[in-house]
């Protein structure tokens, strides 16, 4: 986008509270100047204002992903992705031909053995033998486990290491094996971090909320990412909205951590796992594992250590959370919340908005607790559509029943819990509509929400929940940042507030903004995506439409 000039974009449709029948918009700078329809920007145009023909294409808020990790995305990106894998011998097939085409180790990622007929993850023998003897180092789609080859395993001493089972890691396994291969040059890391960036501008993201922990990559990769200056308005990146998740047990300590990073992390909250995950069978349950009835998960953070976090965190007004996924590991997670209120108060803890990352299984009990204490609930909706279905991750590893109680966004928002979406990527792809679909077509049809909800969780809600100061970011109106994209669509639709009239209607008296059906043969594809006036990404490749 020409800074020099205000642009007007007409012809379209707009998706703005201020207009729900909006079809153009005039940006100067880096601010939205003006929303309203055709006749009146017919005098708004002229030699001072570069116009843009829309073409009936929609522009609307940008979208805020509310999960990400920067450099792991980058380094999916330039591995052999495994997410298609459709058995353990294609896996072993794809690391063969991968050894055979370049030479150094072979990184891979986002393997799912419960798609395999063989339903079992490689033996380290067996990569070995695939890779000729290289280090092999490939991520189960969730990130929380991996599988490694003996070459690779010799060389880090991953065998005498608790989570090791015949190239299969788990906990300080993995922990090592992870850390080991994110030993980066400052040029390699920035350039990962940079492609990872791009790619998600391309899918019309302004901005990531980055989930840096020491135990997934040293703190110079957060240090490197801010670096680059993203977020601040000045750069062609989206912005970067920085959490470190690190333990504390005092108000000295959380001041000094903040300090390290200058003040520039929005809290200390993220991936500060209290529980693993439900894929690798490290999340913490209740009750066993369907798949393997002697387990029951493993809980990281004892109550303890969460409440002397969240109290530190209270007691300095800073914003604290946890990963948390299985019912067991949340039951920590609000036995701590609890601490902090008695040591601090109700008002206090809530003043700090504190947010927990996934909470993928949660009865009515523990969302009144979660209203109650003023929690953010942060969720992956493309976790149900990939694991939720009958037949799926979810099924094998809990059983039907508790199948159809995971990820319940229709009774957390109904409930009062703020909820902010994002990808968790590289777990999930980055397709922000394809999330918003995963809400509306939820496997649980009483956890569904709908599409305006749904997009709201993916744009202002993702502000708000990072504690956004300007409480105008994720919305199009006079006045807002000119934060947002623009989309192709087959088709647009009037998503109605009465549940009496047909949740997709076309009826124009709803009065609500247009936002794009998803269940057409083509999915919304973003031609332009503008952060604070600035042109992040542009399908021509130019300066914007």
């Amino acid at each position: 986008m020409d800074s020099q000039r205000p642009v007007l974009y007409r012809n379209g449709s707009v998706y703005s509270p201020a207009d729900p029948f909006a079809t153009a918009m005039l940006v100067d700078g880096g601010t939205v100047a003006w929303i309203g329809g055709e006749h009146a920007a017919e005098n708004l145009g002229g030699p001072g204002v570069r116009t843009v023909d829309l073409d009936g294409a929609l522009v609307a808020p940008g979208f805020v992903d509310s999960h990400f990790h920067t450099t792991e995305t980058g380094l999916g990106l330039a591995s052999i992705d495994l997410s298609t894998c459709t058995s353990l011998a294609d896996l072993l097939e794809r690391v063969r031909a991968a050894a055979a085409a370049h030479e150094g180790p072979v990184f891979g990622h986002g393997w799912d053995e419960s798609r395999w007929p063989e339903r079992r993850v490689p033996t380290a023998g067996e990569l070995d033998s695939a890779s000729g003897g290289r280090s092999v180092y490939l991520t189960r789609a969730d990130v929380h486990s991996a599988v490694v080859s003996g070459t690779l395993a010799a060389s880090l001493g991953l065998a005498g290491l608790d989570g090791w089972n015949d190239g299969f890691l788990v906990r300080a396994a993995h922990t090592a094996a992870r850390l080991a291969t994110r030993a980066l040059t400052p040029t390699d890391r920035a350039a990962l971090q940079r492609a990872a960036l791009a790619h998600a501008a391309s899918f019309g993201i302004v901005a990531v909320v980055e989930m840096a922990a020491p135990h997934i990559s040293p703190r110079e990769d957060l240090e490197g990412l801010l670096a680059l200056g993203a977020g601040d308005g000045g750069t062609d990146l989206p912005g970067v909205i920085p959490y470190w998740a690190e333990a504390v047990s005092s108000p000295e300590e959380v001041r000094s951590l903040l300090a390290s990073f200058d003040g520039r992390l929005a809290g200390l909250a993220g991936d500060l796992n209290v529980d693993g995950s439900i894929g690798s069978r490290t999340a913490a349950l209740r009750d066993p594992y369907s798949d393997d009835p002697g387990n029951r998960g493993h809980v990281f953070l004892d109550a303890p250590a969460v409440g002397a976090h969240l109290s530190a965190a209270t007691a300095e007004g800073v914003q604290a959370g946890f990963h948390v996924i299985g019912d067991a590991g949340l039951d920590v997670v609000l036995a701590g919340l609890g601490e902090a209120e008695r040591r601090l108060g109700i008002e206090a803890v809530r003043r700090s908005r504190h947010r927990l990352e996934h909470v993928e299984m949660t009865d009515d009990t523990a969302i009144a607790a979660l209203v109650h204490f003023g929690v953010t609930v942060s969720a992956q909706p493309v976790f149900d559509s990939l694991w939720g279905h009958p037949e799926g991750l979810y099924a094998q590893r809990l059983g039907d029943e508790r199948r159809g109680g995971m990820n319940r966004f229709g009774a957390l928002l109904a409930a009062g819990v703020p909820v902010s979406m994002g990808s968790d990527s590289p777990v999930t792809p980055l397709d922000p509509w394809a999330s918003v679909r995963a809400c509306i077509e939820h496997s649980n049809p009483a956890e569904a929400v709908s599409a305006r909800a749904a997009f709201i969780a993916h744009t202002r809600a993702g502000w708000r929940a990072a504690g956004a100061v300007n409480p105008m970011l994720g919305q199009l109106a006079p006045g807002s940042p000119a934060s947002f994209a623009v989309w192709r669509v087959d088709e647009l639709m009037v998503q109605t507030p009465d549940n009496r009239v047909q949740s997709w209607s076309t009826d124009p008296r709803a009065g609500t903004p247009l936002l794009p059906a998803l269940d057409t043969e083509n999915p919304p594809r973003c031609i332009e995506t503008v952060h604070y006036g600035r042109t992040l990404f542009s399908e021509d490749g130019g300066s914007g439409v």
